[in-house]
């Protein structure tokens, strides 16, 4: 009995350790390790229980159920397997926490990327339609925010007509659909409008995800140009 009782302070001291190395790192509570063991050594980490963070206790996310969980890993997985180890650790990349309904400041958000912290949130219950292609898209963000003087947004700009003008915010404009454009006439989505760091986004998760339209005109091609050029800049092996 003793013996048991010792073996069961040890799991309760381990679980302990490990909660608190895990906030340590990523500032995140409740959390548990999912799987640590891959290939490009991400870490993956699930929601034990529900979450508030940031500075104004802005940013929540929900636990997800086991059955949930298992089916969204492994497409996650899948699409994250994309990128090699070095390319993650360039672009300062390294968690990512799996959890449902996520939001920022009571708006529903697919993934919140923080590259300081090495962490990506992702919401597992975001629209099917748009799940994989997203993963890519907040990926960019930690690129982007790792290498903001490798994708200007001035040069990125300039490909656009004369006449046209971003949003100041993402959340500041009522163009947030993503479904791609037959006809993009230089914008891949609705969404793409919005700001140039989520055109940008948009380009690339569609490039990862293979889904680019049929019809490209010349300004969605700068663009597509632009992001190519650029990752490899970063990573002259990487595969787009």
């Amino acid at each position: 009995m003793k013996l048991f009782k010792l073996i069961l302070l040890c799991f309760f001291l381990i679980y302990h350790v490990k909660a608190d190395t895990i906030y340590d790192l990523i500032k995140i509570p409740n959390l548990e390790i999912y799987n640590i063991k891959t290939e490009n050594k991400l870490r993956y980490l699930y929601a034990k229980r529900p979450f508030t963070i940031g500075i104004d206790n802005n940013i929540k996310c929900y636990k997800s159920s086991k059955r949930d969980l298992d089916q969204k890993y492994r497409i996650i997985k899948n699409n994250l397997n994309r990128y090699p180890k070095n390319f993650l650790k360039k672009i300062n990349l390294k968690y990512i926490v799996l959890c449902e309904d996520l939001s920022i400041s009571g708006v529903n958000t697919a993934g919140i990327p923080d590259n300081k912290l090495k962490t990506l949130i992702l919401d597992i219950k975001f629209d099917e339609k748009y799940f994989e292609r997203v993963i890519h898209h907040e990926v960019f963000h930690i690129i982007n925010d790792s290498f903001k003087n490798i994708f200007n947004e001035k040069t990125w700009s300039s490909f656009n007509p004369v006449n046209f003008n971003y949003a100041k915010c993402s959340t500041c404009t009522k163009k947030l659909g993503l479904d791609t454009n037959s006809k993009p006439k230089g914008f891949i989505t609705e969404y793409s409008e919005s700001t140039a760091s989520e055109d940008m986004a948009e380009v690339f998760s569609h490039l990862m995800h293979g889904s680019l339209p049929l019809k490209i005109d010349p300004i969605l091609q700068k663009k597509i140009e632009f992001i190519k050029f650029n990752i490899l800049k970063i990573d002259k092996n990487f595969i787009l």
